[in-house]
C-alpha cells in the first residue's frame, strides 16, 4: 500500500510540474530550430543539394552497358550481286542470300570521360549553390525566428495588457457595491452607478477581444515551436526589461550580402565554364562483342566475337557566334551583380543605424511610458479617495480610470514596440539567436 501510494504521489507531483512548465524565449526558439517545418525544409533543400553535387561526381566514374539483341530471321534478307561472281554470264545478276535464322548478339561497352569542358563548371557551380542553399537556410531560420520572438513579446504584451484589465474589472466591481448600496438606501441617483457599470461593460468586451487575439497567437506560436495544438502553452513573464535581447553589434551576418557575393562567383564560374566550352570533350571508350549464329536445317552453329578500344572526341568548331553571345551576357550579369552588391550593402548599413537608432527612442518611450503611468495609477488613487470622501463626482473619477487605463495601454504598446525594436535590428544583423 505504501508503495502504491509513493507511485501515485510521484506521478501526480510530475503530471503538476508538467502542467506548471512554462516556455521563456530562448526554449521556444531552441524549439522551433528542430520541429518547425519551414527550417525543416530548408535544411532538406541542403541535403538534396548534396545529394545532387554527388549524383553530379558520379559522371566522372567509367561506365558500364550491356545490350543483348536476340532475333530469329523468319525471311532471311538477301542482295543483288553481278552473276559472274559466281561464274555467270556477264550482264545477269542473281540474288544471294546472308545470314542464318538465329543471331543472338551480345555487346559489352564501356564509356570513360578523359576530358569535358563543362565537368569542372559543373562541379564549381554545384559548389557555390551548396553555398546559397546554406545561406538561405540561415535566412529561413532568421525569419522563422523573427516571427517566434514577435509572436512572443505580443502575446506577452497581451497577457499584461489582460491582467491591467482584470485589476480595473475588479476595482470597478468594489466601487459598484458599494453605489448599489447608496442607490438602495437613496443616496445616489442609479445614473451615477450605471456610468460605472458601463465602463465595466467596455472593460469585459476589450478583455473578451483581446482573449480571442490571445488564442490566435497562442495556436501560431503552437505551429512555429512545434507543439501540439491540443496542449495548452504557458509563457514566462518578460518583465519588461529594455534592450535584453541585444548582442554584440559588431557581429553582422548580412545574408543578404552573402548570396550575391555567392550569386557572383557563380556567374564567374558560368563565364570559366563559356571559354572551356571552346574545347573539344575526349572520351574512352571500349567494346566487346559476341554473336552466335544458328541454323537448325543444316545443324549448322558458331561463333564470332570482336573487340576494339577507341578514342572519341567532340569539338564544336563553329557555334554561330553562341558562346560569344553568352559570354557578353554574363559579363552585363556580373556588373549587374556588383550594383547590385554595392545598393545592398548601402541599404542594410542605412537600415542598421535606423533600427540602433530606433531602440534608444523606444527605450525612453517605455520609461516615459512608466512614468506616466505611475502618475496615474497616485491621480487615481487620489480620485478614489476623495470619491469616498464625497468630494469628487462620478465623471471625475470615471476621467481619471480612463487616464490610468489609458497609461496601462500606452506601456504594453511601448513595450511591445521596443521588443520589435530590436527584433529588426537583430534581424539586419542576422543575429537573432
Amino acid at each position: 500500500m505504501k508503495i502504491y501510494l509513493s507511485s501515485g504521489l510521484f506521478f501526480l507531483l510530475l503530471g503538476h510540474a508538467a502542467m506548471a512548465q512554462k516556455y521563456d524565449l530562448a526554449s521556444c526558439l531552441r524549439m522551433a530550430d528542430s520541429a518547425n517545418t519551414q527550417i525543416r525544409s530548408a535544411q532538406l533543400n541542403m541535403a538534396i543539394n548534396e545529394s545532387q553535387r554527388s549524383a553530379y561526381l558520379s559522371s566522372r566514374l567509367p561506365s558500364l552497358n550491356f545490350a543483348g539483341d536476340y532475333k530469329y530471321n523468319a525471311i532471311i534478307p538477301g542482295q543483288v550481286v553481278p552473276a559472274q561472281f559466281f561464274g555467270g554470264p556477264a550482264g545477269s545478276f542473281a540474288e544471294v542470300k546472308f545470314g542464318v535464322p538465329y543471331v543472338l548478339s551480345n555487346t559489352v561497352q564501356l564509356n570513360q570521360i578523359l576530358f569535358n569542358s563543362q565537368l569542372n563548371y559543373g562541379l564549381a557551380a554545384l559548389r557555390i549553390n551548396s553555398e546559397i542553399v546554406k545561406i538561405q537556410r540561415d535566412m529561413t531560420i532568421q525569419d522563422v525566428k523573427y516571427q517566434v520572438a514577435n509572436t512572443f513579446f505580443i502575446l506577452q504584451g497581451l497577457y499584461q495588457q489582460l491582467s491591467f484589465i482584470a485589476g480595473n474589472i475588479t476595482y470597478a466591481d468594489q466601487i459598484l457595491k458599494n453605489m448599489d448600496l447608496m442607490v438602495a438606501q437613496g443616496m445616489l441617483v442609479q445614473t451615477e452607478a450605471d456610468k460605472i457599470r458601463i465602463n465595466r461593460l467596455n472593460l469585459e468586451n476589450t478583455a473578451a477581444n483581446l482573449q480571442a487575439t490571445k488564442s490566435q497567437l497562442e495556436e501560431l506560436l503552437k505551429i512555429l515551436i512545434g507543439v501540439d495544438p491540443k496542449t495548452a502553452i504557458a509563457l514566462q513573464d518578460d518583465q519588461m526589461v529594455q534592450q535584453s535581447l541585444l548582442v554584440d553589434k559588431n557581429a553582422t551576418n548580412l545574408f543578404a550580402v552573402q548570396l550575391l557575393e555567392q550569386q557572383k562567383l557563380m556567374a564567374q564560374e558560368e563565364a570559366k565554364g563559356i571559354k572551356m566550352g571552346y574545347l573539344p570533350n575526349v572520351n574512352l571508350y571500349g567494346i566487346y562483342q559476341y554473336n552466335y549464329n544458328m541454323n537448325p536445317e543444316t545443324d549448322f552453329r558458331t561463333g564470332i566475337d570482336g573487340a576494339f578500344v577507341g578514342l572519341r572526341v567532340d569539338w564544336n568548331l563553329f557555334d554561330g557566334f553562341d558562346k560569344h553571345h553568352k559570354a557578353a551576357v554574363n559579363a552585363l550579369k556580373q556588373e549587374q551583380l556588383e550594383m547590385q552588391t554595392a545598393l545592398v550593402q548601402q541599404q542594410l548599413q542605412l537600415q542598421i543605424d535606423q533600427n540602433k537608432r530606433l531602440i534608444d527612442v523606444k527605450v525612453n518611450s517605455l520609461e516615459l511610458a512608466k512614468e506616466q503611468l505611475k502618475l496615474a495609477e497616485a491621480v487615481h488613487q487620489h480620485a478614489n479617495l476623495k470619491f469616498t470622501e464625497g468630494l469628487i463626482g462620478t465623471n471625475d473619477l470615471l476621467q481619471a480610470q480612463t487616464g490610468l487605463e489609458q497609461a496601462q495601454t500606452n506601456v504594453v504598446a511601448a513595450y511591445v514596440a521596443l521588443r520589435q525594436a530590436e527584433l529588426e535590428y537583430l534581424k539586419s544583423n542576422g543575429n537573432i539567436k
